[in-house]
């Protein structure tokens, strides 16, 4: 495993390159160097993995030689480097002291678990790692190396076991999938999928597990951030059932959108696509405003108009997908008139711009536009045969007034 160097130390990045002189490399392969125990560590892990064999042979010798309370400490504390954990996690000769101090370390990375419950021959390391549910659920391969250890206690198999039986082999329900995202520490997910009509009749829905832990993992909007205030009466008749054809036309119509304005798509996003677009509309909704990048990249351009205004409103959304949301020519004119209409996006030069070229931007709304654009962009729009007639005019007459014609 190649791991970067995290020491701030310049010496340690000067040894580890390679870059210091060669009798101060060897010195500090030897530990003959007068480093700080984290820097040290790094250092010896790092030529022990070396492909220089003196290094490699002298670091390995020295790492041997460590007081095993100085190394247990060093290991536990917040500054030693990933790499040293990785190195000591699956070594068969390492204390095991050292051991409990690796899996007591949160920088411990997931593949090192997995390497040291497959090699210890403690059942109480195995118990140790049994009892971090979380870490199980996060590292389903942990689970299975402390299963298949035949040092294993009946207790770490017993606890093992019932956490790949809980979360892993039955068929789950939409609050046991809640339930796993809150695990991951995943808040935001478990509340969509357990707010979701979905997630109300999970086998009954159009919507298997795995489509559900997809869409639940484009979620990134707490509820809290959520204002659902613009959502009034009015919307309500429009959120109906789709039909089959619909439901396709709308697929069709989105990748068709993504194609026009990103000339290809691959296929996985169109599956991504398909599996958005079997949510029911109240749940495209809701995804819209509490979704990630992706997820709002593909609702705006929803034939729905209200999924597509409820990613206006989601209150992650970045000035540089409004410049590209004004810029699209397949979206309806209500929500280029919302974007117009915003007091935050109409302040972007580059959104306004885009507005006032986009053929679909509702007429009044472009020409209340067009006094503040700059006089090249004016001159640029008066030649524009791809925008109406009237707005060309007014776009001459203003370029005109400026310079005096």
């Amino acid at each position: 495993m190649s791991l970067p160097i995290e020491s701030a130390n310049p010496v340690v990045r000067a040894l580890i390159e390679g870059s210091a002189p060669r009798p101060a490399v060897v010195a500090a392969s030897k530990g003959a160097l007068p480093l700080p125990q984290a820097d040290l560590l790094e250092v010896l892990v790092a030529f022990a993995r070396s492909d220089d064999a003196e290094l490699s042979q002298n670091a390995k010798g020295t790492l041997a030689t460590q007081d095993e309370s100085a190394l247990a400490g060093a290991v536990k504390g917040e500054d030693v480097s990933v790499s040293v954990l990785d190195f000591y996690a699956d070594r068969a000769n390492t204390p095991v002291s050292v051991h409990e101090a690796i899996i007591a370390n949160p920088k411990t990375p997931a593949e090192a678990f997995v390497r040291l419950a497959s090699k210890t021959t403690s059942g109480d390391l195995l118990e140790r790692l049994s009892l971090n549910q979380q870490l199980l659920i996060r590292t389903p391969a942990l689970i299975d190396a402390i299963i298949a250890n035949p040092n294993r206690t009946s207790e770490a198999e017993r606890r093992a076991a019932e956490t790949k039986r809980e979360f892993f082999e039955k068929e789950r329900g939409a609050q046991q999938i809640a339930n796993e995202l809150r695990a991951q520490g995943k808040e935001a997910a478990a509340e969509f999928v357990e707010q979701s009509e979905f997630g109300q009749d999970l086998d009954g829905s159009n919507l298997d597990a795995d489509d559900a832990m997809l869409l639940a993992s484009m979620i990134e909007v707490p509820d809290e951030e959520i204002d659902d205030s613009w959502f009034g009466l009015e919307y309500i008749e429009e959120i109906y059932e789709e039909t089959a054809a619909q439901r396709q036309a709308a697929v069709d119509a989105i990748i068709g959108s993504i194609r026009l304005d990103e000339n290809e798509i691959g296929s996985e996003r169109v599956s991504v696509i398909n599996r958005v677009m079997k949510m029911s509309m109240k749940d495209r909704v809701r995804l819209a405003m509490k979704g990630d990048r992706e997820a709002r990249n593909i609702l705006i351009r929803d034939p729905n108009r209200i999924v597509s205004q409820a990613v206006v409103q989601n209150p992650r959304i970045t000035e540089q997908e409004m410049e590209k949301i004004a810029a699209m020519r397949s979206l309806s004119e209500d929500i280029l008139r919302q974007v117009a209409n915003d007091r935050q996006w109409s302040r972007s030069y580059a959104i306004v711009h885009n507005l006032a070229r986009n053929p679909r931007t509702p007429i009044a709304n472009v020409l209340s536009i067009l006094s503040r654009l700059h006089l090249r962009d004016l001159a640029a729009l008066s030649k524009n045969k791809n925008i109406s007639e009237a707005v060309r005019r007014q776009a001459l007459r203003l370029s005109q007034a400026r310079t005096g014609k």
